[in-house]
């Protein structure tokens, strides 16, 4: 099959020229005991990607990456036991085990195996399915390796869903849309008329957004650099848009919601965003931060404003979800047109193009943008 194979981080921009994905020709194994084969139909680009090619987030080389896809599964290993052949799928980024302490306490995103075999650039069981045309193998990323065009997974990685919405929409749900409406409905639990500012306009954030709609929160306010996505982000329901280039952003944000947002969610991934959106939170509010900072990045506050102004500040990955639940509850939200995730999908492109779209992404020139399989 046709991949996209990093060998080496830290090539420089503009990747178009550098390509440090290469289009390779890539031998996929058969699916071992508990995994599936899936053909990819549309696979998703996101700044977990951009983070790996430039070298903010180290991962084993080399490694097919993607980690947004939707797909079909075409071939069962042996003992699966919750798909079957022909249904459509949206991938999950964590493989959850659902034995470890954290699964059997309903948190699935923290399993324990899940995050060691994404450490390892291994499938949930261990085994690496992905060889390059010197028979050595390939790392799996984040147990999916979702731009070529199979794929194969862990039965725990696939989420059945209703075969409805298109690929290209399908895939953003994998990660852009359950991690940012889960942000905002599991991990910050919004209810109707409580305040809520999003910082950072990407597709994470434009989707807490709108789970922030859907929740009928108000003020709600969207901040970012730029014009193109606050405008977007008043179309899709903020009632106020602050420009992060001008002015004290925090105060700004104060004055919307009359004295600081309920629910403040940090989505750039950005230690100096994250402290202005606790800046800008009200007292006895939640700053949620879902943003993935380079691991050298800290983060400080004012220990005494924890205590005297009943603060939390709460991290989410993968928006706190259960993917076999949430993935197609907010499919099914919108295709009652509560979640227009559609409007969040800015390009499309094919394999060849991926080089390029990366620069797009790292220009703040798109918000989501999906490879397509024929």
């Amino acid at each position: 099959m046709r991949a996209a194979v990093l060998r080496a981080m830290g090539a420089p921009a503009p990747y178009a020229q550098s390509r440090p994905l290469a289009i390779d020709s890539v031998r996929v194994l058969p699916p071992g005991p508990g995994e599936v084969l899936v053909r990819v139909r549309a696979a998703g680009l996101c700044h977990s990607d951009l983070s790996v090619i430039d070298g903010s987030r180290p991962r084993p080389m080399p490694m097919l990456l993607g980690h947004e896809a939707a797909g079909e599964v075409v071939e069962l290993g042996a003992g699966v036991a919750t798909l079957r052949v022909g249904d459509r799928v949206v991938c999950s980024f964590v493989p959850m085990c659902g034995h470890c302490g954290p699964c059997a306490r309903g948190r699935p995103v923290l399993c324990e195996p899940g995050a060691a075999a994404n450490a390892r650039g291994s499938l949930l069981g261990g085994a690496m399915r992905l060889r390059d045309g010197d028979d050595a193998p390939l790392h799996h990323h984040l147990g999916i390796s979702g731009f070529a065009e199979y794929a194969v997974l862990s039965e725990h990685s696939a989420v059945r869903v209703d075969p409805a919405p298109p690929p290209h929409i399908a895939a953003l749900f994998g990660c852009a849309v359950m991690t940012g409406v889960g942000a905002v409905v599991n991990t910050a639990g919004v209810r109707p008329g409580e305040s809520v500012a999003v910082f950072g306009l990407g597709g994470v954030g434009l989707s807490a957004l709108l789970g922030a709609a859907a929740c009928s929160a108000w003020p709600l306010v969207a901040v970012d650099v730029v014009p193109e996505k606050l405008a977007l982000a008043r179309e899709l329901g903020a009632s106020h848009c602050i420009d992060a280039r001008t002015g004290d952003v925090a105060a700004q944000v104060r004055e919307a919601t009359a004295g600081g947002a309920d629910h403040a969610i940090e989505t750039a991934g950005n230690a100096q965003v994250l402290a202005t959106a606790y800046a800008a939170t009200a007292r006895g509010g939640t700053t949620v931060t879902v943003g993935l900072p380079a691991p050298d990045r800290a983060f400080s506050v004012p220990a005494v404003s924890l205590v005297a102004e009943e603060r939390t500040v709460k991290g989410s990955y993968m928006g706190s979800a259960v993917p076999q639940r949430d993935i197609p509850r907010y499919i099914a939200l919108h295709r009652a047109g509560r979640l227009p995730v559609d409007r969040l999908l800015t390009h499309t492109l094919s394999l060849d193009d991926v080089n390029a779209g990366f620069d797009r992404l790292a220009r703040g020139e798109a918000i989501r943008q999906v490879v397509l399989f024929d």
